[in-house]
């Protein structure tokens, strides 16, 4: 964005040089030479009024032109028809060298810079700046020069802040698109003004209030359906349980599996749904995270826990079924044993869960973090979500989860936190 800025700055700024130019161009070319012709009749018949005739001595010719250019500061020279020299003040003054027309004026001579007239009579008075002037001032076109400057440094320091002010409501439109794409979903921006930046600004804070509204809709339909299906699911139980003592003890264990499965499922979909309405952990504690995971590796047979205490701040709900999902999917998808790990990494807790399996095809090392993707094999049992939510606790609490190793000898879940 701000390359933008330098861009539109730079862009007003050229347009105007340009202009500047080709007006003062324009200026010189037109305006100057009119304006030097009917200047150029009026010098000429001016001075042939104050001029003796040219049949007049050259003492009464000296004498008036040193009357004419008294005070002027110019080197003045006055010659015959014939080009021989009549009168001169100052420095001498070489004849013109080239044919003008009667009273126009030739300001660029060859060898040096004077303004030459050719008075009604056949007359040439050549006049020049004198020596003593700032010699600065005998460049040609110094003027418009220092005047470009001036344009230059003036508009350069009007347009910038107007050009700051287009661009800092585009940063700050930017802005909001990015913390839209982070997943703060009341993210919105302020318009300004009644240009297309600020109608640009409208349809944002529209689509961000409709793709708002859209969510929460998504969510609250999930919640309540998941929370109807658990009305169900407790008759289903409650009848389970009724069943009589003859029945089938298999069909019996079957339908109290498909039940808990069921049950987890939709325990964690409800998490899920919970996790992207937050943005950080409603509760947070000082967690030691080492054993945290010696409760929840004693749970199960064939885990072994080692590394170091390291304390942590979060949700400790939360970072228990982080743990618990780490095992079981190591012991449902691996094979025993399984080890977890606790280490520090700088100012953060590493946290290494493995396992002995088979591993998973290379391809599969992030989508197995995606929701209801399993891998491994293709009757893999449990929901799918296992791994999405150790991912999405392990953000919740500003860290992450990867794959850190994947082979034939075993798996190893990384998660720092």
């Amino acid at each position: 964005m701000r390359r933008l800025h330098f861009r539109i700055y730079l862009a007003v700024l050229a347009s105007l040089i340009v202009f500047a130019l080709a007006a003062g161009l324009l200026w010189r070319t037109l305006g100057e030479a009119g304006s030097a012709w009917q200047g150029g009749e009026v010098v000429a018949q001016f001075a042939q009024n104050i001029l003796p005739p040219a049949s007049a001595d050259k003492a009464g010719q000296q004498a008036a032109l040193e009357k004419i250019s008294a005070g002027l500061r110019a080197d003045v020279s006055l010659f015959a028809a014939d080009r021989s020299l009549l009168a001169a003040v100052g420095a001498p003054l070489s004849v013109p060298e080239e044919e003008i027309d009667r009273g126009m004026f030739a300001p660029r001579m060859r060898g040096h810079s004077a303004w030459t007239v050719r008075l009604p009579d056949g007359r040439w008075l050549v006049a020049r700046r004198a020596a003593m002037d700032h010699p600065f001032r005998h460049v040609p076109g110094l003027a418009l020069v220092v005047a470009l400057v001036l344009l230059f440094i003036v508009v350069a320091i009007v347009a910038h802040p107007v050009v700051r002010r287009l661009t800092r409501r585009l940063e700050r439109l930017q802005d909001g698109v990015e913390t839209l794409g982070r997943g703060d979903l009341s993210a919105r921006v302020k318009v300004e003004g009644h240009d297309e930046v600020a109608r640009l600004a409208m349809s944002f804070n529209r689509a961000a209030a409709r793709i708002e509204e859209l969510i929460n809709a998504h969510r609250m339909l999930l919640a309540n359906a998941s929370h109807e299906l658990r009305t169900p699911l407790t008759r289903i139980r409650m009848g389970v349980e009724l069943l009589k003592a003859d029945a089938n003890p298999r069909r019996k264990a079957e339908l109290e599996r498909d039940i808990a499965e069921i049950d987890e499922l939709i325990e964690s979909i409800l998490l899920s749904s919970r996790l992207d309405a937050l943005s950080e952990p409603e509760v947070k504690e000082e967690v030691d995270l080492l054993a945290l995971a010696a409760e929840e590796c004693a749970r199960y047979e064939g885990c072994s826990v080692s590394g170091e205490s390291v304390i942590v701040h979060g949700n400790p709900a939360l970072l228990r079924r982080l743990l618990r999902n780490l095992v079981e999917n190591a012991l449902r998808h691996g094979k025993p044993p399984v080890s977890v790990s606790v280490s520090r990494a700088n100012v953060r807790a590493a946290l290494r869960v493995s396992d002995q399996g088979p591993g998973i095809a290379a391809t599969e090392t992030e989508t197995v973090f995606e929701p209801f993707r399993r891998a491994r094999h293709a009757n893999a049992t449990g929901t799918g979500l296992g791994l999405s939510l150790v991912r999405k606790i392990a953000r919740h609490h500003g860290g992450d989860a990867r794959i850190e190793n994947n082979g034939p000898d075993g798996l190893t879940v990384l998660v720092m936190l």
